[in-house]
């Protein structure tokens, strides 16, 4: 019987390549996002299997939605074997503007409580059955605050926290709980960046390592390796040689006016 994978924010990017990945390792995918044509399009354009994967149509914002579409999963392929809480959003924010705020709460509600809700359908039930695994898609932007994108880098800095509050929980269960750091991916996300990006990998790289890291039995990783790196060396940094370092950095896209 083959293994079956949940993964949000599978319309583009990094879900999209995940989704490849796991389908080309043997996993039927349960495939959830806002934009079912987007999904719709690129399972056609890959020809996959109609037996092999279901389309959910939720946004993680949105509790009740997100939180449905895994009872629906659930009803329609069952319980899943890893669950990748992948769907995130990054804007620039100012906090001196006063609609930035409201760029804050969009980010938590998707980055974190959305994370929490994608995994709450399944963890009761993963636990009774002894196994599952149990993925939060975190960033190294997550490691320090990054000037201009401070919603971003505290959620994902939640995540990373989150993520390790519940393996903690999970100990001795059979549920694993995974940590994934991205660095710079090759992504509709990333490509308006207005600054440089080290180390700035595909999609498609990033899942091959993303599906090994997972089955290899880690709890986190940074991807690459590389980025990894940099990251705990920038940890180190005194807080006045790091803001000297970013001084001047341009600063990620804000969101357009309403």
């Amino acid at each position: 019987m083959r293994k079956l994978v949940f993964i949000t924010g599978a319309s583009s990017g990094i879900g999209q390549a995940l989704a490849r990945r796991c389908y080309e390792a043997g996993y039927d995918l349960a495939l959830v996002a806002r934009r079912a044509h987007e999904m719709q399009q690129w399972a056609d354009t890959h020809q996959l299997d109609v037996q092999r994967y279901r389309l959910y149509v939720a946004d993680v914002a949105d509790v009740q939605s997100i939180v449905a579409a895994g009872q629906a999963c659930l009803t329609q392929q069952g319980l899943p074997d890893l669950v990748v809480a992948n769907a995130g959003i990054s804007i620039g924010m100012d906090t001196a503007e006063r609609e930035d705020l409201a760029v804050m709460a969009r980010t938590f509600a998707v980055n974190n409580t959305g994370l929490a809700a994608t995994f709450h359908p399944f963890v009761a039930l993963m636990r009774q059955r002894g196994t599952g695994c149990l993925v939060g898609i975190a960033s190294v932007a997550g490691i320090r605050g990054l000037p201009g994108h401070g919603a971003y880098c505290a959620s994902k800095a939640a995540v990373i926290s989150y993520c390790e509050s519940l393996r903690g929980e999970l100990r001795g269960s059979g549920v694993r709980v995974v940590t994934l750091c991205p660095g710079y991916i090759d992504t509709p996300l990333t490509r308006e960046n207005r600054y440089a990006m080290p180390f700035l990998m595909s999609a498609p790289d990033f899942a091959e390592r993303a599906l090994r890291a997972i089955e290899a039995g880690v709890s986190y990783r940074v991807i690459p390796w590389q980025m990894g790196l940099a990251a705990r060396l920038l940890r180190l940094l005194p807080d006045a040689l790091f803001d000297r370092l970013l001084a001047g950095r341009p600063r990620k896209h804000r969101a357009p006016p309403p």
